[in-house]
């Protein structure tokens, strides 16, 4: 039975999996520290990846999940956050010349929408947008089941979408992106700003508030958190009637933990969206969900590129 295995590198793990074609649990599976700002990433990478081959050396592909910036056509790692080591770095052509086996690179949002649609919420649809709605808020695309990567390969960054070019500033350092109004540190820095102008509220001004400071407020009926969540909703609605127009999917998924906050979210989410699609065939069978697979996405998503690269 040909194996793949699949590794996802997060800011703080790396874990590596091996899968048999016929399961979708892994044989085996190897977690380490991912200790980004520490040299020798690369001797890391390999020995976690060692540690979950098979002893019958039957694995015909890796797939390798990371975040952002990338190239997957490449498999370099352009400026990855905080690990230096890994700039314009030839992250999978350097794992492929080890194991001499083909390699494949994408990032973590992209692997996120294909785990879900190969194995998760997604599962019976060729049409398929994704969004995490985290610390960030990232995305991925499927289209006539193919995994939407672009010329560049950095398609589908999808919480880089411009809802408002006179909004604040996103992560990114430009203006009004749908990752500004509706990630985590965003509602938090909507509610500091209005703590600071003087709006009355339960929440008091400290440097550790999180998003999930201001939904327990909002669930206790604070005014302010609850306007916070509106807003992120609203202009979530705004971002993904801008998808629906592009892309036209059966089914949106969301993941990541802000969006784990339920109605608080999703009612004004829905509202925003039914007012600012152009017409209502867009909505039409439209499933709107939640990811299914949890922490075993990342990995499932690199074995589903790692499969569909070599055809499996």
């Amino acid at each position: 039975m040909p194996t793949i295995v699949a590794v996802d590198i997060g800011g703080t793990q790396m874990r590596a999996a091996a899968y048999t074609q016929d399961k979708i649990h892994p044989i085996k599976q190897k977690k380490i520290p991912t200790l980004a700002s520490t040299p020798g990433g690369l001797d890391r990478l390999i020995k976690v990846i060692e540690d979950v081959w098979p002893k019958n050396d039957s694995v015909v592909a890796i797939g390798l999940g990371s975040p952002g910036p990338l190239d997957p056509h490449t498999g370099y790692l352009l400026a990855p956050p905080n690990n230096p080591e890994w700039h314009n770095f030839p992250l999978a052509p350097s794992v492929e010349k080890h194991f001499g086996v083909p390699a494949f690179l994408d990032n973590d949002a992209n692997l996120a929408a294909l785990a879900e649609y190969r194995f998760g919420a997604g599962k019976g649809h060729h049409d398929v947008l994704f969004f995490t709605v985290s610390t960030g808020i990232g995305g991925g695309v499927i289209v006539a089941d193919r995994l939407l990567q672009g010329y560049h390969g950095l398609a589908a960054e999808l919480g880089h979408i411009i809802v408002d070019p006179n909004g604040p500033p996103c992560s990114c350092g430009f203006n009004g992106h749908l990752e500004a109004f509706s990630s985590g540190p965003a509602i938090v820095k909507y509610v500091l700003g209005e703590l600071d102008a003087g709006v009355k509220s339960s929440l008091k001004r400290n440097a550790g508030m999180t998003a999930r400071d201001v939904s327990e407020a909002a669930q206790q009926g604070d005014a302010l958190a609850i306007q916070a969540y509106h807003r992120a909703g609203e202009y979530l609605g705004i971002g993904v009637a801008s998808c629906l127009h592009a892309f036209d999917p059966s089914i949106v998924i969301f993941g990541g933990g802000v969006s784990q906050v339920g109605s608080l979210l999703f009612d004004p989410f829905e509202a925003s969206l039914k007012q600012r699609v152009f017409h209502p065939r867009y909505l039409e069978g439209l499933v709107i969900t939640r990811a299914e697979l949890g922490d075993e996405m990342g990995l499932l998503g690199a074995r589903a590129l790692a499969e569909m690269k070599s055809g499996l």
